[in-house]
């Protein structure tokens, strides 16, 4: 295969809702491309992007796929990414490597939600977009509504470069107003009959073309005094200011097609190798130490990984962009990570799983090696002497976590192995081990994203597994004051054990200063704080611990023994197991033994003391709360608000942003389960959520004593 120079590269990812037909466009092109010479159908499974034996089962794309075609002398690159807002991990990724991205609608279903949160990321990424009308041969294909819709979205940037004559069952015609010419594509695929726009469609098409003059005319000065000098642009002059405007996202170039017989494909392709920017012009990734190298062959040597995936016979295979400079097999570059040294020992072109072999790779394209030993997504491979770093790729945060278990304990280590190379695969899988909760969570997307992990664990890694709600970091603490003491006393031959402590307990607040006396009954007890502790605990908040201790009736060195048995009780509290904190603890008394005194009696002396304190205190259980931000469309915003009342939400700000309106509020994290499911259904997908945590409160009354059942309950059981 011919080895493509910088200028003769075009990458783009193919974006949008589930079931808009990017799969099935790319399938298109390569055939267009000569990359295959019969298209594959996703119903039946063959095609070359979906080729993953879970994307196969669901009928649906869950992985990016990296694609090329040849056309017009030049190489396309092209991505096909997931649908389903789950993985938009993937087209985050697509887009951080890629020029321009093709949005794939629709039409009889118009702007869905997928089509917004696809725009969302491309505005993020600051990327060129085209908008491609597909299905027009659907029967209830909707061009004009559709173009009113996105143009209610997104404004006059949406700029038609085709319209439909036909639009409908037989679709096949097409006029393009940029080119001035009608393409008649045949019903069984091939090269379009070209041909003069006739005399029906003439006004039509002249209309359309003289906005797109206008909107190409604006992006630059010169073309600009052209336009007012002439009164017209040529085609290369348009193209120049189409190109201009998209890289500035002032323009966004509306094309058609019906993917499934390829009408419209082959312009579409001609647009993308004729007006797309190539690698040198694109927004590209920046590099973070400081440096610039330039897209050019003649810069020093780097690549940038952006995915990575497994397959059988063959192991990890690694997809980067040339970032700088020439790519050569056998070619020894360092991973800046690790400053370790990593061979490529390979370097293929990808068309799904088919790659061919090259023997290097310039400035701007894409491809894959194998066999690297410790390179991951995100990393950068250069010279030693250039030491690239470029920017990582932003992943998205959670918005569902589960408990993960393994069925059989002995598969309890492997699922743990199995994650680590789910993550490389999708890095928005994400895995903790809560020491608090004992229980392993996932952090993911939403439900089917979860779904996908809990495939390939039934049918790659041959593990049973299942998924739980994740247990709720509660606190504990107290309300009120509260004394005790307790003496521990054990005699069973030999030494015994002996150890007495007396304490008083009391809520901790920040800036508060110690007392120095207590009501205990009917008696006033005086304190004398000799000595103070201040431990800030590592899950929130403080212990503080007082030796009030005078008379010697309790020796010094025993003290931190019983400082360790309330910290002990503090991590695993009185009322439910959780943790403590904000607590003050004064010892002011006690008894030793002589002989059988040692600092095993007075740990749990202390401990036993703090624990029978804790439930005189007016004991509360606190829970975590978040947060909430969520964008919801004015006509859901109702259905929004009922379902957040359900969830104990206190609404903090109303407003409205960009269309959407904007609900601010703070939620328990326990009512927080599946949320991400929950609004998708309410607003037809197109609501979205962030959380972030604000604090712990004190749980309703009610909500304590379903807790305190549930965990004397599960007492009872262990």
């Amino acid at each position: 295969m011919k080895v493509y120079k910088t200028d003769e590269i075009r990458n783009i990812a193919l974006i949008g809702n589930a079931g808009t037909g990017k799969t099935t466009l790319a399938e298109a092109m390569l055939l267009e491309g000569g990359v295959i010479n019969r298209r594959g159908e996703v119903t039946a499974g063959n095609t070359v992007s979906d080729y993953q034996p879970i994307e196969q089962d669901y009928g649906n794309s869950v992985f990016s796929t990296v694609l090329h075609a040849e056309y017009n002398n030049k190489k396309i690159n092209i991505i096909d990414t997931p649908g389903m807002d789950d993985f938009r991990g993937a087209v985050i990724s697509a887009l951080h490597v890629v020029g321009s991205a093709v949005i794939v609608i629709n039409s009889p279903q118009g702007m869905e939600s997928g089509t917004e949160s696809a725009y969302r990321i491309t505005a993020n990424a600051h990327k060129p977009v085209i908008f491609l009308f597909n299905h027009l041969d659907h029967e209830n294909a909707h061009y004009e509504q559709t173009l009113e819709q996105a143009k209610a979205l997104y404004g006059n940037k949406v700029t038609p470069v085709q319209y439909p004559v036909n639009a409908g069952p037989g679709f096949n015609t097409i006029i393009d107003v940029l080119t001035m010419k009608q393409y008649k594509y045949p019903l069984d695929g091939g090269q379009p009959e070209i041909s003069d726009i006739p005399e029906s469609e003439k006004e039509r098409a002249d209309e359309l073309h003289n906005e797109l003059v206008e909107m190409a005319a604006e992006n630059d000065e010169g073309l600009m005094e052209l336009y007012f000098e002439k009164g017209s642009l040529t085609e290369d002059e348009m193209r120049q200011g189409i190109k201009l405007g998209m890289i500035e996202r002032s323009l966004f170039p509306v094309f058609c097609a019906g993917a499934k017989q390829a009408v419209g494909v082959s312009r579409l392709m001609e647009f993308i190798t004729n007006i797309t920017p190539s690698p040198a012009e694109a927004v590209e990734v920046p590099e973070i130490n400081g440096k610039h190298p330039k897209v050019d062959p003649s810069e020093s040597p780097s690549l940038f990984v952006f995915k990575t995936t497994i397959e059988q016979h063959v192991g990890e295979i690694t997809f980067f962009k040339v970032m700088s400079g020439t790519v050569k097999e056998g070619q020894d570059l360092i991973n800046s990570k690790s400053d370790n040294k990593e061979r490529v020992s390979q370097i293929f072109v990808n068309a799904g799983k088919n790659r061919t072999k090259v023997p290097e790779m310039i400035a701007g394209d894409i491809g894959s090696t194998v066999k690297l030993r410790e390179t991951k997504v995100n990393h950068t491979l250069s010279e030693k002497v250039a030491h690239y770093q470029f920017k990582p790729i932003e992943f998205p945060p959670s918005r569902h976590t589960v408990a993960l278990y393994a069925v059989n304990e002995a598969d309890e280590e492997k699922i743990g192995e199995m994650f680590a190379k789910m993550h490389d695969e999708d890095p928005t899988f994400v895995v903790e081990y809560s020491k608090e909760l004992k229980q392993m969570l996932v952090h993911c997307q939403g439900e089917y994203h979860q779904n996908a992990l809990h495939w390939y664990y039934k049918n790659v890694f041959k593990i049973d597994v299942e998924f739980k709600a994740p247990k709720i970091p509660y606190r504990e603490t107290i309300t009120k004051s509260a004394q005790a003491d307790y003496r521990h006393k054990k005699q069973s031959g030999g030494a015994g054990q002996f150890g007495e402590v007396h304490l008083v307990i009391e809520p901790y607040e920040e800036g508060s200063e110690p007392r120095n006396s207590f009501k205990m009954g009917d008696k006033e007890q005086k304190l004398s704080v000799r000595d103070t502790q201040e431990h800030p605990l590592p899950w929130g908040g403080k212990l503080i611990f007082h030796n009030c201790i005078v008379g010697g009736s309790i020796d010094a060195r025993f003290m931190p023994a019983i400082l360790k048995g309330i910290m002990e009780k503090m991590e695993e509290g009185p009322l439910t197991g959780s943790y403590a904190r904000d607590i003050r603890v004064y010892v002011y008394d006690g008894k030793m033994h002589p002989v059988d005194s040692n600092e095993i009696s007075f740990k749990l002396a202390g401990r036993n003391a703090f624990s029978m304190a804790f439930k005189q205190a007016g004991p509360k259980i606190l829970e975590p709360i978040y947060n909430l931000e969520v964008m919801v469309p004015s006509e859901r915003m109702g259905d929004v608000m009922s379902d957040l009342q359900g969830r104990r939400a206190l609404i903090m700000g109303m407003g409205s942003e960009k269309g959407y309106e904007k609900i601010e509020a703070r939620v328990p994290l326990k009512e927080m389960y599946k949320y991400a499911t929950s609004l998708s259904s309410v607003t037809q997908g197109r609501g979205r959520f962030n959380i972030s945590f604000n604090g712990y409160e004190k749980v309703p009354q009610e909500v304590q004593d379903e807790l305190l059942h549930s965990y004397a309950a599960e007492m009872i059981e262990e």
